[in-house]
């Protein structure tokens, strides 16, 4: 008798890791928006940063930022066509953005961003050995009991891990945790990262 074997992943979590085009162009205008933030408000505000600095929410509407939220767009639109969220009655928007400056040793706890869809890192300036952002295993039922395993694959691992670089921009869920390890890089680690919401379209009437 022949035996038939499927293995269905259910309840996988995605997380999207694209290369963003002219991010030279891109990075140097938000280096400029960047910069100007952090001298305007030198001690910025604590959320889960530790030695580094965290911006206070951009003003979306900023001139540097124009070119690149209609770049990210586009990623941030096939990532709702993937999950096949109605757009129809909802409509996505991105509800804050901010940065994040960590220079050597700077890190960031875990946390993760409540009441979004969607989250995001982008990476400005990374060098090597900047910090991985890395992501938690969200199902509370392996965290409990995990067997021990022979080798790590992407089924059975309970951490994922994304070196970052500049141009990438890595998408998740937003109830994703996840942390920042320290930078051990003598250069400064920028990441803008921002929250995406579906909002009901009757809601804005």
């Amino acid at each position: 008798m022949l035996y038939l074997r499927f293995m269905h992943l259910f309840f996988s979590t995605p997380i999207w890791i694209n290369e963003i085009g002219n991010c030279e162009n891109i990075n140097n205008e938000l280096l400029n928006y960047i910069y100007e933030e952090k001298e305007k408000y030198p001690d910025g505000t604590k959320k889960s940063n530790v030695k580094g600095w965290h911006s206070k929410d951009f003003d979306l509407k900023a001139e540097n930022l124009k070119n690149f939220v209609t770049e990210i767009s586009k990623n941030i639109g096939s990532a709702i066509n993937d999950m096949g969220w109605d757009l129809e009655t909802q409509l996505a928007k991105i509800t804050s953005m901010w940065a994040i400056i960590n220079n050597k040793d700077a890190f960031n706890e875990k946390h993760h961003h409540g009441n979004s869809a969607l989250s995001a890192a982008y990476y400005v300036k990374a060098e090597p050995n900047a910090g991985n952002i890395v992501f938690f295993d969200p199902r509370q039922a392996n965290v409990f009991h995990h067997p021990t395993s022979k080798e790590v694959n992407s089924i059975n691992a309970q951490v994922q891990s994304v070196t970052p670089k500049p141009g990438t921009l890595v998408l998740f869920p937003s109830y994703l945790e996840h942390k920042v390890n320290p930078n051990l890089s003598n250069a400064e680690r920028i990441v803008i990262s921002f929250n995406v919401s579906l909002i009901r379209k009757k809601d804005l009437l």
